[in-house]
């Protein structure tokens, strides 16, 4: 019972617990044994229990609609699985399945009720710890899977490579290529017409060879590091599309599944009343 008492304080659900409420609950706990590769619940089923692992390991996880499985998470010692349904009465969000032989703590909605009844205290700390999950899910809603890659990009920018895609950006752009063509036609008729027999730099015009030569040098590194940064938003963007193709895929796998386990309660069902009509039938 101490080593329960201790794995519960360590337990995030039930951390604001006293001891008194702890041992409390300890005595409501059933223990339950799973051997290995047992599904303790599936996708969809009804449930309303909250799983502590006592020994051995469960790995919780959902199918997407090629049959693969995509880890959620796998518990070990300590651990407590199943709590959604265990609060909300609402039907199991995922898979959990003992990867080898298993013992667990149960505890049910109308043992929680007893429990809540007994200490109603306890019941504010609970909702304490559910309103601090909350608070985390908040935050990772903000970052959604569908996100703006344009803004994403802009916010890991360096000053360097802002620079770099500003002189890119000008180096592009007829305002750039129509004021050097300026530059190079006025540096002509300067040192060929008006200064002719005092040109500072006559034809071939090496200087301004030299100054063109200098430009080339120092623009096209600066250019490419503009091309390396739009690779790398290139690269946000797929991992961007990933994640919302990979959202969109369990959203549809949960449907399918969901779609499935309402067909199979409906076949049970018109079993149940075919039977039920066979019966009465023979009454008769």
């Amino acid at each position: 019972m101490s080593a329960d008492l201790t794995m519960l304080a360590e337990i995030p659900v039930f951390a604001l617990l006293d001891e008194r409420e702890r041992e409390s609950l300890a005595a409501m706990l059933e223990p339950q044994q799973f051997a290995k590769d047992t599904v303790i619940f599936d996708y969809g089923d009804a449930g309303d229990t909250l799983f502590i692992v006592r020994k051995g390991r469960v790995q919780v996880f959902v199918e997407n609609i090629e049959g693969e499985k995509i880890m959620l998470g796998e518990n070990s010692p300590g651990d407590v699985f199943g709590e959604i349904s265990l609060l909300d009465g609402g039907p199991r969000t995922a898979t959990a399945v003992s990867v080898e032989d298993t013992e667990t703590l149960t505890l049910d909605r109308d043992q929680l009720l007893e429990f809540v009844t007994l200490h109603p205290h306890a019941a504010l700390d609970l909702l304490t710890v559910m309103g601090r999950r909350l608070r985390v899910t908040d935050e990772l809603l903000r970052n959604p899977a569908a996100r703006n890659v344009n803004i994403e990009a802009e916010d890991r920018l360096t000053f360097g490579e802002r620079i770099a895609d500003k002189v890119a950006t000008f180096g592009g752009s007829w305002t750039f290529i129509l004021s050097f063509a300026t530059v190079m036609v006025t540096w002509v008729i300067v040192n060929s017409v008006i200064l002719a027999r005092r040109a500072f730099d006559p034809f071939p015009y090496i200087l301004l060879n030299l100054f063109l030569s200098m430009l080339a040098a120092i623009q096209a590194p600066v250019i490419m590091m503009s091309q390396n940064r739009q690779a790398a938003k290139d690269r946000l963007k797929a991992d961007i599309q990933y994640d919302v193709n990979l959202k969109a895929e369990l959203e549809i796998a949960q449907l399918h599944q969901k779609v499935d386990h309402i067909y199979q309660s409906l076949q049970a069902n018109f079993k149940n009343l075919d039977r039920r009509d066979k019966d009465w039938g023979r009454l008769t």
